[in-house]
């Protein structure tokens, strides 16, 4: 099927459908250029998503990566940018193959068809002129005709009349011969214009226009096939990258089956591990025994008698610390109960009496000033103290004191593994320097063997003091490593909530099973000798002192009645004031119409704290003291 012979006549149609073809054209270049761009969006967001979820660099979140799940998840933001990339590539070919080609190929197209339709315009143009010429060659033909009759009839009607004279007859005759060779003339020329018309009329529609059509159908077909061609390479670019996307999601799976549970427990096991043993079994205390104490706390003077009895007890210190201490800390100290708060009641009609503990006569002073220096003090020594100020400035002390035994080693442990590959880059430089110097003593001319002495004199020097730091971390790391606790059945409790009432002497060191209350774990094993308190030789220290500021308020939400030594009773829905926050042992100390004070259940009330006014007031004074106290001796 030709378009030259079917479509002869079609050439306006023609026009418009080829037209037509082009536009379809220009709108799947559009559309693919839409994708493109669609894809390098998606490309883009998914890179800013992975790279939103990627954990920062020397943060918290970089250490938690350690864990299987966590690494596996880190894997996911990798291929995750891997697969981002394969959009980029689709949207990259995509606009290089299919969007480039197709712009370019549209405007060969264009002018293309504009070149044939121009050859048929003129090919018209020309067919319409040659028409022109017969219409004008044939209507001479006939006004020629119908003159050469007219002079024709005029002639003979001279020759008939017998009036006219013989002069004016022959002028007629010669008219009408002139008349009819004039005709014949346009005859002549009606007749060549006639077949120069046909033949060029043949030539248009046989030759010249199907020459055209046929290039236009031959233009458009190709068009057809190059937009075919362009969607396969469409459905091809994608399918290139199918096998390494494939691979990104393989890459997931391997990381979702690379899981382990078990690895992320150990591994809880190893961040969190103290290395502190866990507390023994309480010891029962029989109340059945008549105790001999004392009901008076009102001064250190009334227990001196009982004081004197009492075993001596062995306690760290540097110069007499505890007198520094306030008196309200002390007193707090000294009166606090002494076993665990009762747990909270199920409703307000199940409200127990108290603590769930027999109700105890009162303790002496003294007694309770022995327990107290006998007991898991808050602040050991200076040292322990000086690692609490370190680790609220935000610094720790280079030992590592201030964490627990098991997270010290796994600390010192890796400061030993960072200064030996220190070291081990110095000695390769050194070992680099040598041979350098080596090669410039035997070839003087490549360099000055002088010049590397300098440098290989501070690389020794670095090489000294790392040896050095690394032989003081080895030694504490041989020193925790050597009295990390073994776990045994006749373990004995660390805290001192149920020693009460043991007076007996304790050892000396101060680290080896205390922690300070920051969380710091002390280890100095100074040799301190042994303190006998004197119950009455501090009394006056304490009488100026005032009462601890209000750090908040508290309302209760359960009544308790208080009968145990050191509480105050309080109703349900009362609200009082809070001096003391709890410190860890379930109880809160309050305060009732600034003369009436006491300790709580700390589940019993519910507190509001003034952070503004929160300051650890009790030991920034003891601070203080106990500085301006070493700093004087």
């Amino acid at each position: 099927m030709s378009w030259g012979s079917e479509l002869w006549d079609q050439f306006d149609n023609l026009e418009k459908h080829t037209q037509w073809g082009i536009d379809v054209l220009e709108k799947y270049i559009k559309f693919v250029k839409e994708r493109t761009e669609i894809e390098m969006g998606y490309a883009k967001q998914l890179r800013n998503l992975s790279k939103k979820y990627q954990p920062k660099k020397n943060s918290k979140e970089e250490e938690e990566f350690k864990y299987t799940s966590c690494k596996a998840f880190q894997s996911t933001l990798n291929e995750m940018n891997d697969y981002a990339g394969q959009h980029e590539v689709v949207s990259e070919n995509m606009a290089s193959q299919i969007t480039a080609e197709l712009t370019r190929y549209v405007q060969e197209v264009k002018q293309e068809r504009k070149s044939h339709f121009h050859d048929g315009r003129k090919i018209q143009q020309h067919i319409e002129t040659c028409w022109k010429q017969l219409e004008a060659s044939k209507r001479r033909f006939e006004r020629d005709c119908k003159e050469a009759d007219r002079a024709q009839q005029y002639f003979e009607r001279m020759d008939a009349d017998i009036n006219v004279t013989k002069a004016d007859v022959e002028k007629a005759r010669q008219q009408a011969q002139l008349r009819h060779q004039m005709a014949e003339d346009s005859k002549g020329d009606y007749s060549l214009s006639l077949q120069k018309f046909n033949h060029e009329q043949h030539e248009h529609y046989y030759t010249q226009i199907p020459n055209i059509f046929q290039k236009l159908q031959e233009m458009e077909e190709k068009r057809i096939v190059r937009m075919g061609e362009s969607i396969k390479t469409y459905a091809d670019i994608d399918r290139q990258v199918i096998p390494i996307i494939g691979k990104c999601l393989d890459g997931i799976t391997k990381a979702a089956e690379g899981i382990d549970q078990q690895q992320d427990s150990k591994l809880v096991i190893e961040a969190f591990k103290s290395g502190f043993e866990p507390p023994g079994d309480v010891e029962f205390e029989d109340y059945s025994q008549p105790m001999k104490r004392t009901i008076s706390e009102n001064s250190l003077s009334n227990s001196k008698s009982e004081g004197k009895g009492e075993a001596k007890f062995g306690v760290k210190s540097r110069g007499k610390l505890w007198p520094f201490i306030k008196k309200n800390k002390l007193m707090s100290l000294l009166t606090s109960p002494h076993q665990p708060p009762p747990p909270p009641p199920a409703s307000p009609s199940a409200v127990p009496n108290g603590p769930h503990s027999p109700k105890q006569q009162k303790e002496p002073l003294s007694h309770r000033f022995n327990e107290f220096m006998t007991s898991k003090p808050k602040i050991h020594c200076f040292r322990s103290l000086k690692r609490g100020l370190s680790l609220k400035l935000g610094t720790g002390p280079e030992d590592f004191s201030n964490l627990p035994p098991e997270q010290r080693r796994k600390k010192l442990q890796q400061k030993v593994d960072e200064l030996n590959k220190d070291m081990q880059k110095e000695s390769d430089q050194r070992d680099a320097l040598t041979k350098m110097k080596d090669v410039y003593i035997k070839n003087p001319q490549m360099g000055d063997a002088a010049s590397v002495d300098q440098k290989l004199a501070e690389i020794e020097q670095n090489i000294s003091r790392l040896q050095l730091e690394v032989q003081k971390f080895e030694g504490w790391l041989a020193e925790v490593e050597g009295r990390l606790p073994v776990r045994n059945e006749g373990s004995r409790r660390q805290s001192a909530v149920f020693e009460a009432q043991n007076n007996s002497t304790v050892n000396n060191n101060c680290a080896q099973d205390r922690e300070s209350p920051d969380g710091s774990y002390t280890e100095e094993q100074s040799q301190e000798t042994e303190v006998k308190v004197t119950p009455t030789e501090f009394d006056d220290e304490f009488d100026d002192e005032e009462p601890l500021p209000t750090i908040g308020t508290c309302k209760a939400l359960y009544p308790f009645e208080g009968q145990n030594e050191g509480t105050i009773a309080v109703e349900e829905g009362e609200v009082l004031s809070v001096i003391e926050e709890d410190k860890g042992d379930g109880w809160t100390r309050i305060r009732r119409n600034e003369d009436e004070e006491g300790y709580v259940p700390t589940s019993y009330v519910e507190v509001f704290l003034d952070r503004n006014a929160k300051v650890d007031r009790t030991e920034s004074s003891f601070l203080t003291c106990l500085f301006s106290s070493w700093e004087s001796g």
